[in-house]
């Protein structure tokens, strides 16, 4: 079975990598970038368009309020990001957001932001793969045809990548990434020397459309609202920004330093992308419309159910550079890519904190534990299947995705920053250093300010969001925490449960006698290297069962069984049902009581098989037995193996491999974190 299954798992994610490796599998700044800011990068590709998408509705006239729109995105931004460079300086674990909220704020807020992360990582990849189909689909047909299914094969080959491990998957994004930098920053700059130098004006290919509104003549609180949800769309624009605090630790030394200056550096090309492609876009006069087909009008007719609405980005791009111009298609192809490989930022930043949630016992234990290439495969392939779940369901529409989005990010916000702040107040009581008092102090001042802003943001997001889609984001940050507290309350009532007592208890008492029961089916090897070992062991009674399910064969095993003079009793259990384990639990469960101080010892001769389909041939009914014989108290279960000749040469073909590990050596991960596993765990 393992052969089977090692060789494919092998050209697929590559030979399994030792845990003390797990140091070169650390990022410099280069390759950090793209991966852990991937996400707000490649945002300014939909952001503006979804900024211009709700101002639409009061028609192209509401477009004026768009550099208004833009320059409060930027005021939080690098709000968001100067907050955010003193959590990684005082956090640098990686537990990030949830570190910092579980610690200042108390365990329930800090499972509040565990679940809005959760939830905005999943529908980052949902998001970012979406609408990187839709941008590839202006050019590739087949792709939009099939955007549900092109969707799910791309985040499985994300998948795979990631699978890999974190530095293989950086190094095969930063390409895409500083392409698509270099095609944003050209084309802005490109464009600004063509409308203020050379006075030329650019027209996108929307330009001649009209807006027909659905709203008319929106004045007072009616435009303050759809300003206001214009915004929070346009906070899209900052989704991302948290994974950098969360990855810390796989930052090269200074791992804090490293991070802060990633997250400046992320922050200021963001938002010179971001408004950049704003302005292009008033620049020349590009037309966006939720429902195009009606909305966007002609000489008066609309253009109807055949016209495909192209990006923001992509109309800006053929502005500047002309359409299916090298240029033009550099930026069109690196943007599809990049929004495909935006959503390695939740693939660094799920599997991470799920590791984190699962050492504190809130997640299964098995999302703490690293896979082959030292990254955490399990969080991986749960945040894919999330992922796949959601595009399937919303048919891969970002427009409609992106109504889910941004609700968790702000949780997150408000409340580390709010944690921060806390923080800052605890330290400050106690320091009396003057200079680390006034780095301390304007740090809890930037902090609170992000607090401010953020949930304010967040009060934003919930009133113009909830009845467009918000409410499923919240729906889903209940569940996980439901789901989650669940987990916690399980694993602490085992720990209890299984906890050595202080004082002996009856697990302290010696059993008065140990009544050793060998499962017969057959004399053979296995049969009788399983006798020998029971006569080992000293039973106080010691005796062999066997099930009358074909009478011709039990008749068969007695008269064998006294040709050979085993001085072994023989009980013959009949089962005119012909089941093999209930007679067997019975008559265990009788033995106990009739003597509940004495202890049973059921052993079981088991074939050991080299092949795959040799499983399926053999030791069903021994699993089946030892299934049901678990939750029998005072009963312990042995398996005696006898290694069939396949095993032999499984064993060999293993021992031919050039790097062998037990099962589980590296998924358990380096000694320093296995010391750090609570215990208890099961």
């Amino acid at each position: 079975m393992s052969k089977l299954t090692d060789l494919p798992k092998r050209i697929l994610i590559g030979r399994a990598l030792r845990s003390d490796r797990l140091g070169e599998t650390l990022l410099p700044k280069r390759v950090a970038l793209p991966v852990f800011a991937s996400d707000p990068l490649s945002s300014v590709a939909y952001a503006p368009g979804e900024v211009l998408l709700v101002l639409s509705i009061a028609g192209v006239s509401a477009y004026q309020y768009s550099p208004w729109i833009a320059a409060a995105v930027v005021v939080l931004m690098f709000t968001v990001v100067a907050s955010y460079r003193q959590n990684v300086h005082a956090y640098p674990s990686g537990g990030g957001d949830y570190e910092v909220a579980n610690t200042n704020l108390g365990p329930r807020a800090g499972l509040t932001v565990a679940s809005a992360l959760l939830v905005d990582y999943v529908l980052t990849v949902a998001v970012s793969i979406s609408s990187g189909v839709e941008n590839l689909g202006s050019a590739v047909h087949f792709v939009i045809e099939h955007k549900v299914l092109s969707a799910i094969a791309i985040i499985l080959l994300l998948t795979l990548m990631n699978l890999r491990g974190v530095r293989e998957s950086g190094k095969l994004f930063a390409i895409p990434t500083y392409v698509f930098v270099f095609g944003v920053f050209t084309m802005i700059a490109w464009g600004a020397f063509k409308g203020l130098v050379l006075d030329d004006t650019m027209r996108a290919p929307t330009a001649e459309f009209d807006i027909a509104p659905e709203q008319q003549g929106l004045a007072g609180l009616a435009m303050v609202f759809l300003l206001l949800r214009a915004f929070s769309s346009g906070c899209a624009a900052l989704t991302g920004v948290e994974a950098i605090s969360n990855g810390v630790p796989a930052f090269r030394k200074p791992k804090s330093r490293n991070a802060a200056t990633t997250l400046l550096l992320m922050g200021l090309l963001a938002v010179t992308m971001f408004c950049g492609i704003i302005g292009l876009a008033m620049a020349s006069n590009v037309r966006m419309a939720e429902d195009p087909a009606h909305d966007l009008t002609l000489d008066g007719q609309p253009v109807g159910p055949d016209y495909v609405q192209d990006p923001v980005i992509s109309q800006v791009a053929a502005a500047v550079f002309g359409e299916q111009t090298f240029f033009f298609v550099l930026v069109a192809a690196a943007t599809a890519l990049v929004l495909f490989l935006a959503a390695n930022t939740a693939y660094n930043g799920f599997p991470l904190l799920g590791s984190i949630l699962a050492q504190d016992r809130y997640l299964p234990r098995q999302l703490h534990t690293r896979g082959d290439r030292l990254a955490f495969s399990n969080g991986i392939v749960l945040l894919a299947g999330a992922a796949m779940l959601l595009v399937w369901i919303y048919d891969a529409d970002s427009t409609k995705l992106i109504q889910l989005y941004i609700v968790g990010v702000f949780v997150s916000f408000t409340l580390s920053q709010t944690g921060m702040v806390r923080h800052w107040n605890r330290h400050l009581r106690t320091e009396r250093n003057q200079a680390a008092r006034r780095r301390m102090t304007r740090s809890r001042a930037i902090n609170a300010f992000g607090a401010f802003f953020t949930g304010l943001v967040l009060v934003v997001v919930l009133v113009t969001k909830f009845t467009h889609g918000a409410w499923v984001a919240l729906l889903g940050m209940a569940i996980f925490y439901v789901t989650m507290s669940a987990i916690r309350r399980h694993y602490d009532r085992v720990s209890e449960e299984i906890a050595a007592p202080d004082e002996p208890g009856d697990d302290h008492v010696r059993p008065s006698r140990v009544h050793s029961i060998v499962l017969v089916s057959k004399v053979h090897r296995p049969t009788l290297r399983a006798l020998a070992y029971a006569k080992l062991m000293r039973s106080d009674k010691l005796e062999a069962i066997s099930i009358d399910v074909d009478p011709v064969e039990t008749t068969a095993l007695k008269v064998e069984w006294d040709r050979r003079g085993i001085n072994i009793p023989l009980k013959i259990l009949h089962s005119p049902y012909r089941e093999i384990t209930r007679p067997i639990v019975e008559y265990v469960k009788n033995l106990r009581r009739e003597s509940p101080r004495d202890a049973v010892s059921v052993i079981i001769p088991e074939y050991v098989v080299g092949h795959w389909w040799e499983h399926v041939l053999h030791n069903q009914s021994a699993l089946r037995l030892k299934g049901r014989l678990l939750f029998t108290p005072g009963v312990m279960v042995t398996s005696v193996p006898y290694q069939l000749q396949s095993s032999e040469l499984a064993r060999k073909r293993a021992k031919k491999r050039q790097e062998w590990n037990a099962p589980g050596s590296v998924r358990r991960g380096p000694v320093n974190e296995r010391a750090k596993e609570p215990s208890g765990g099961i």
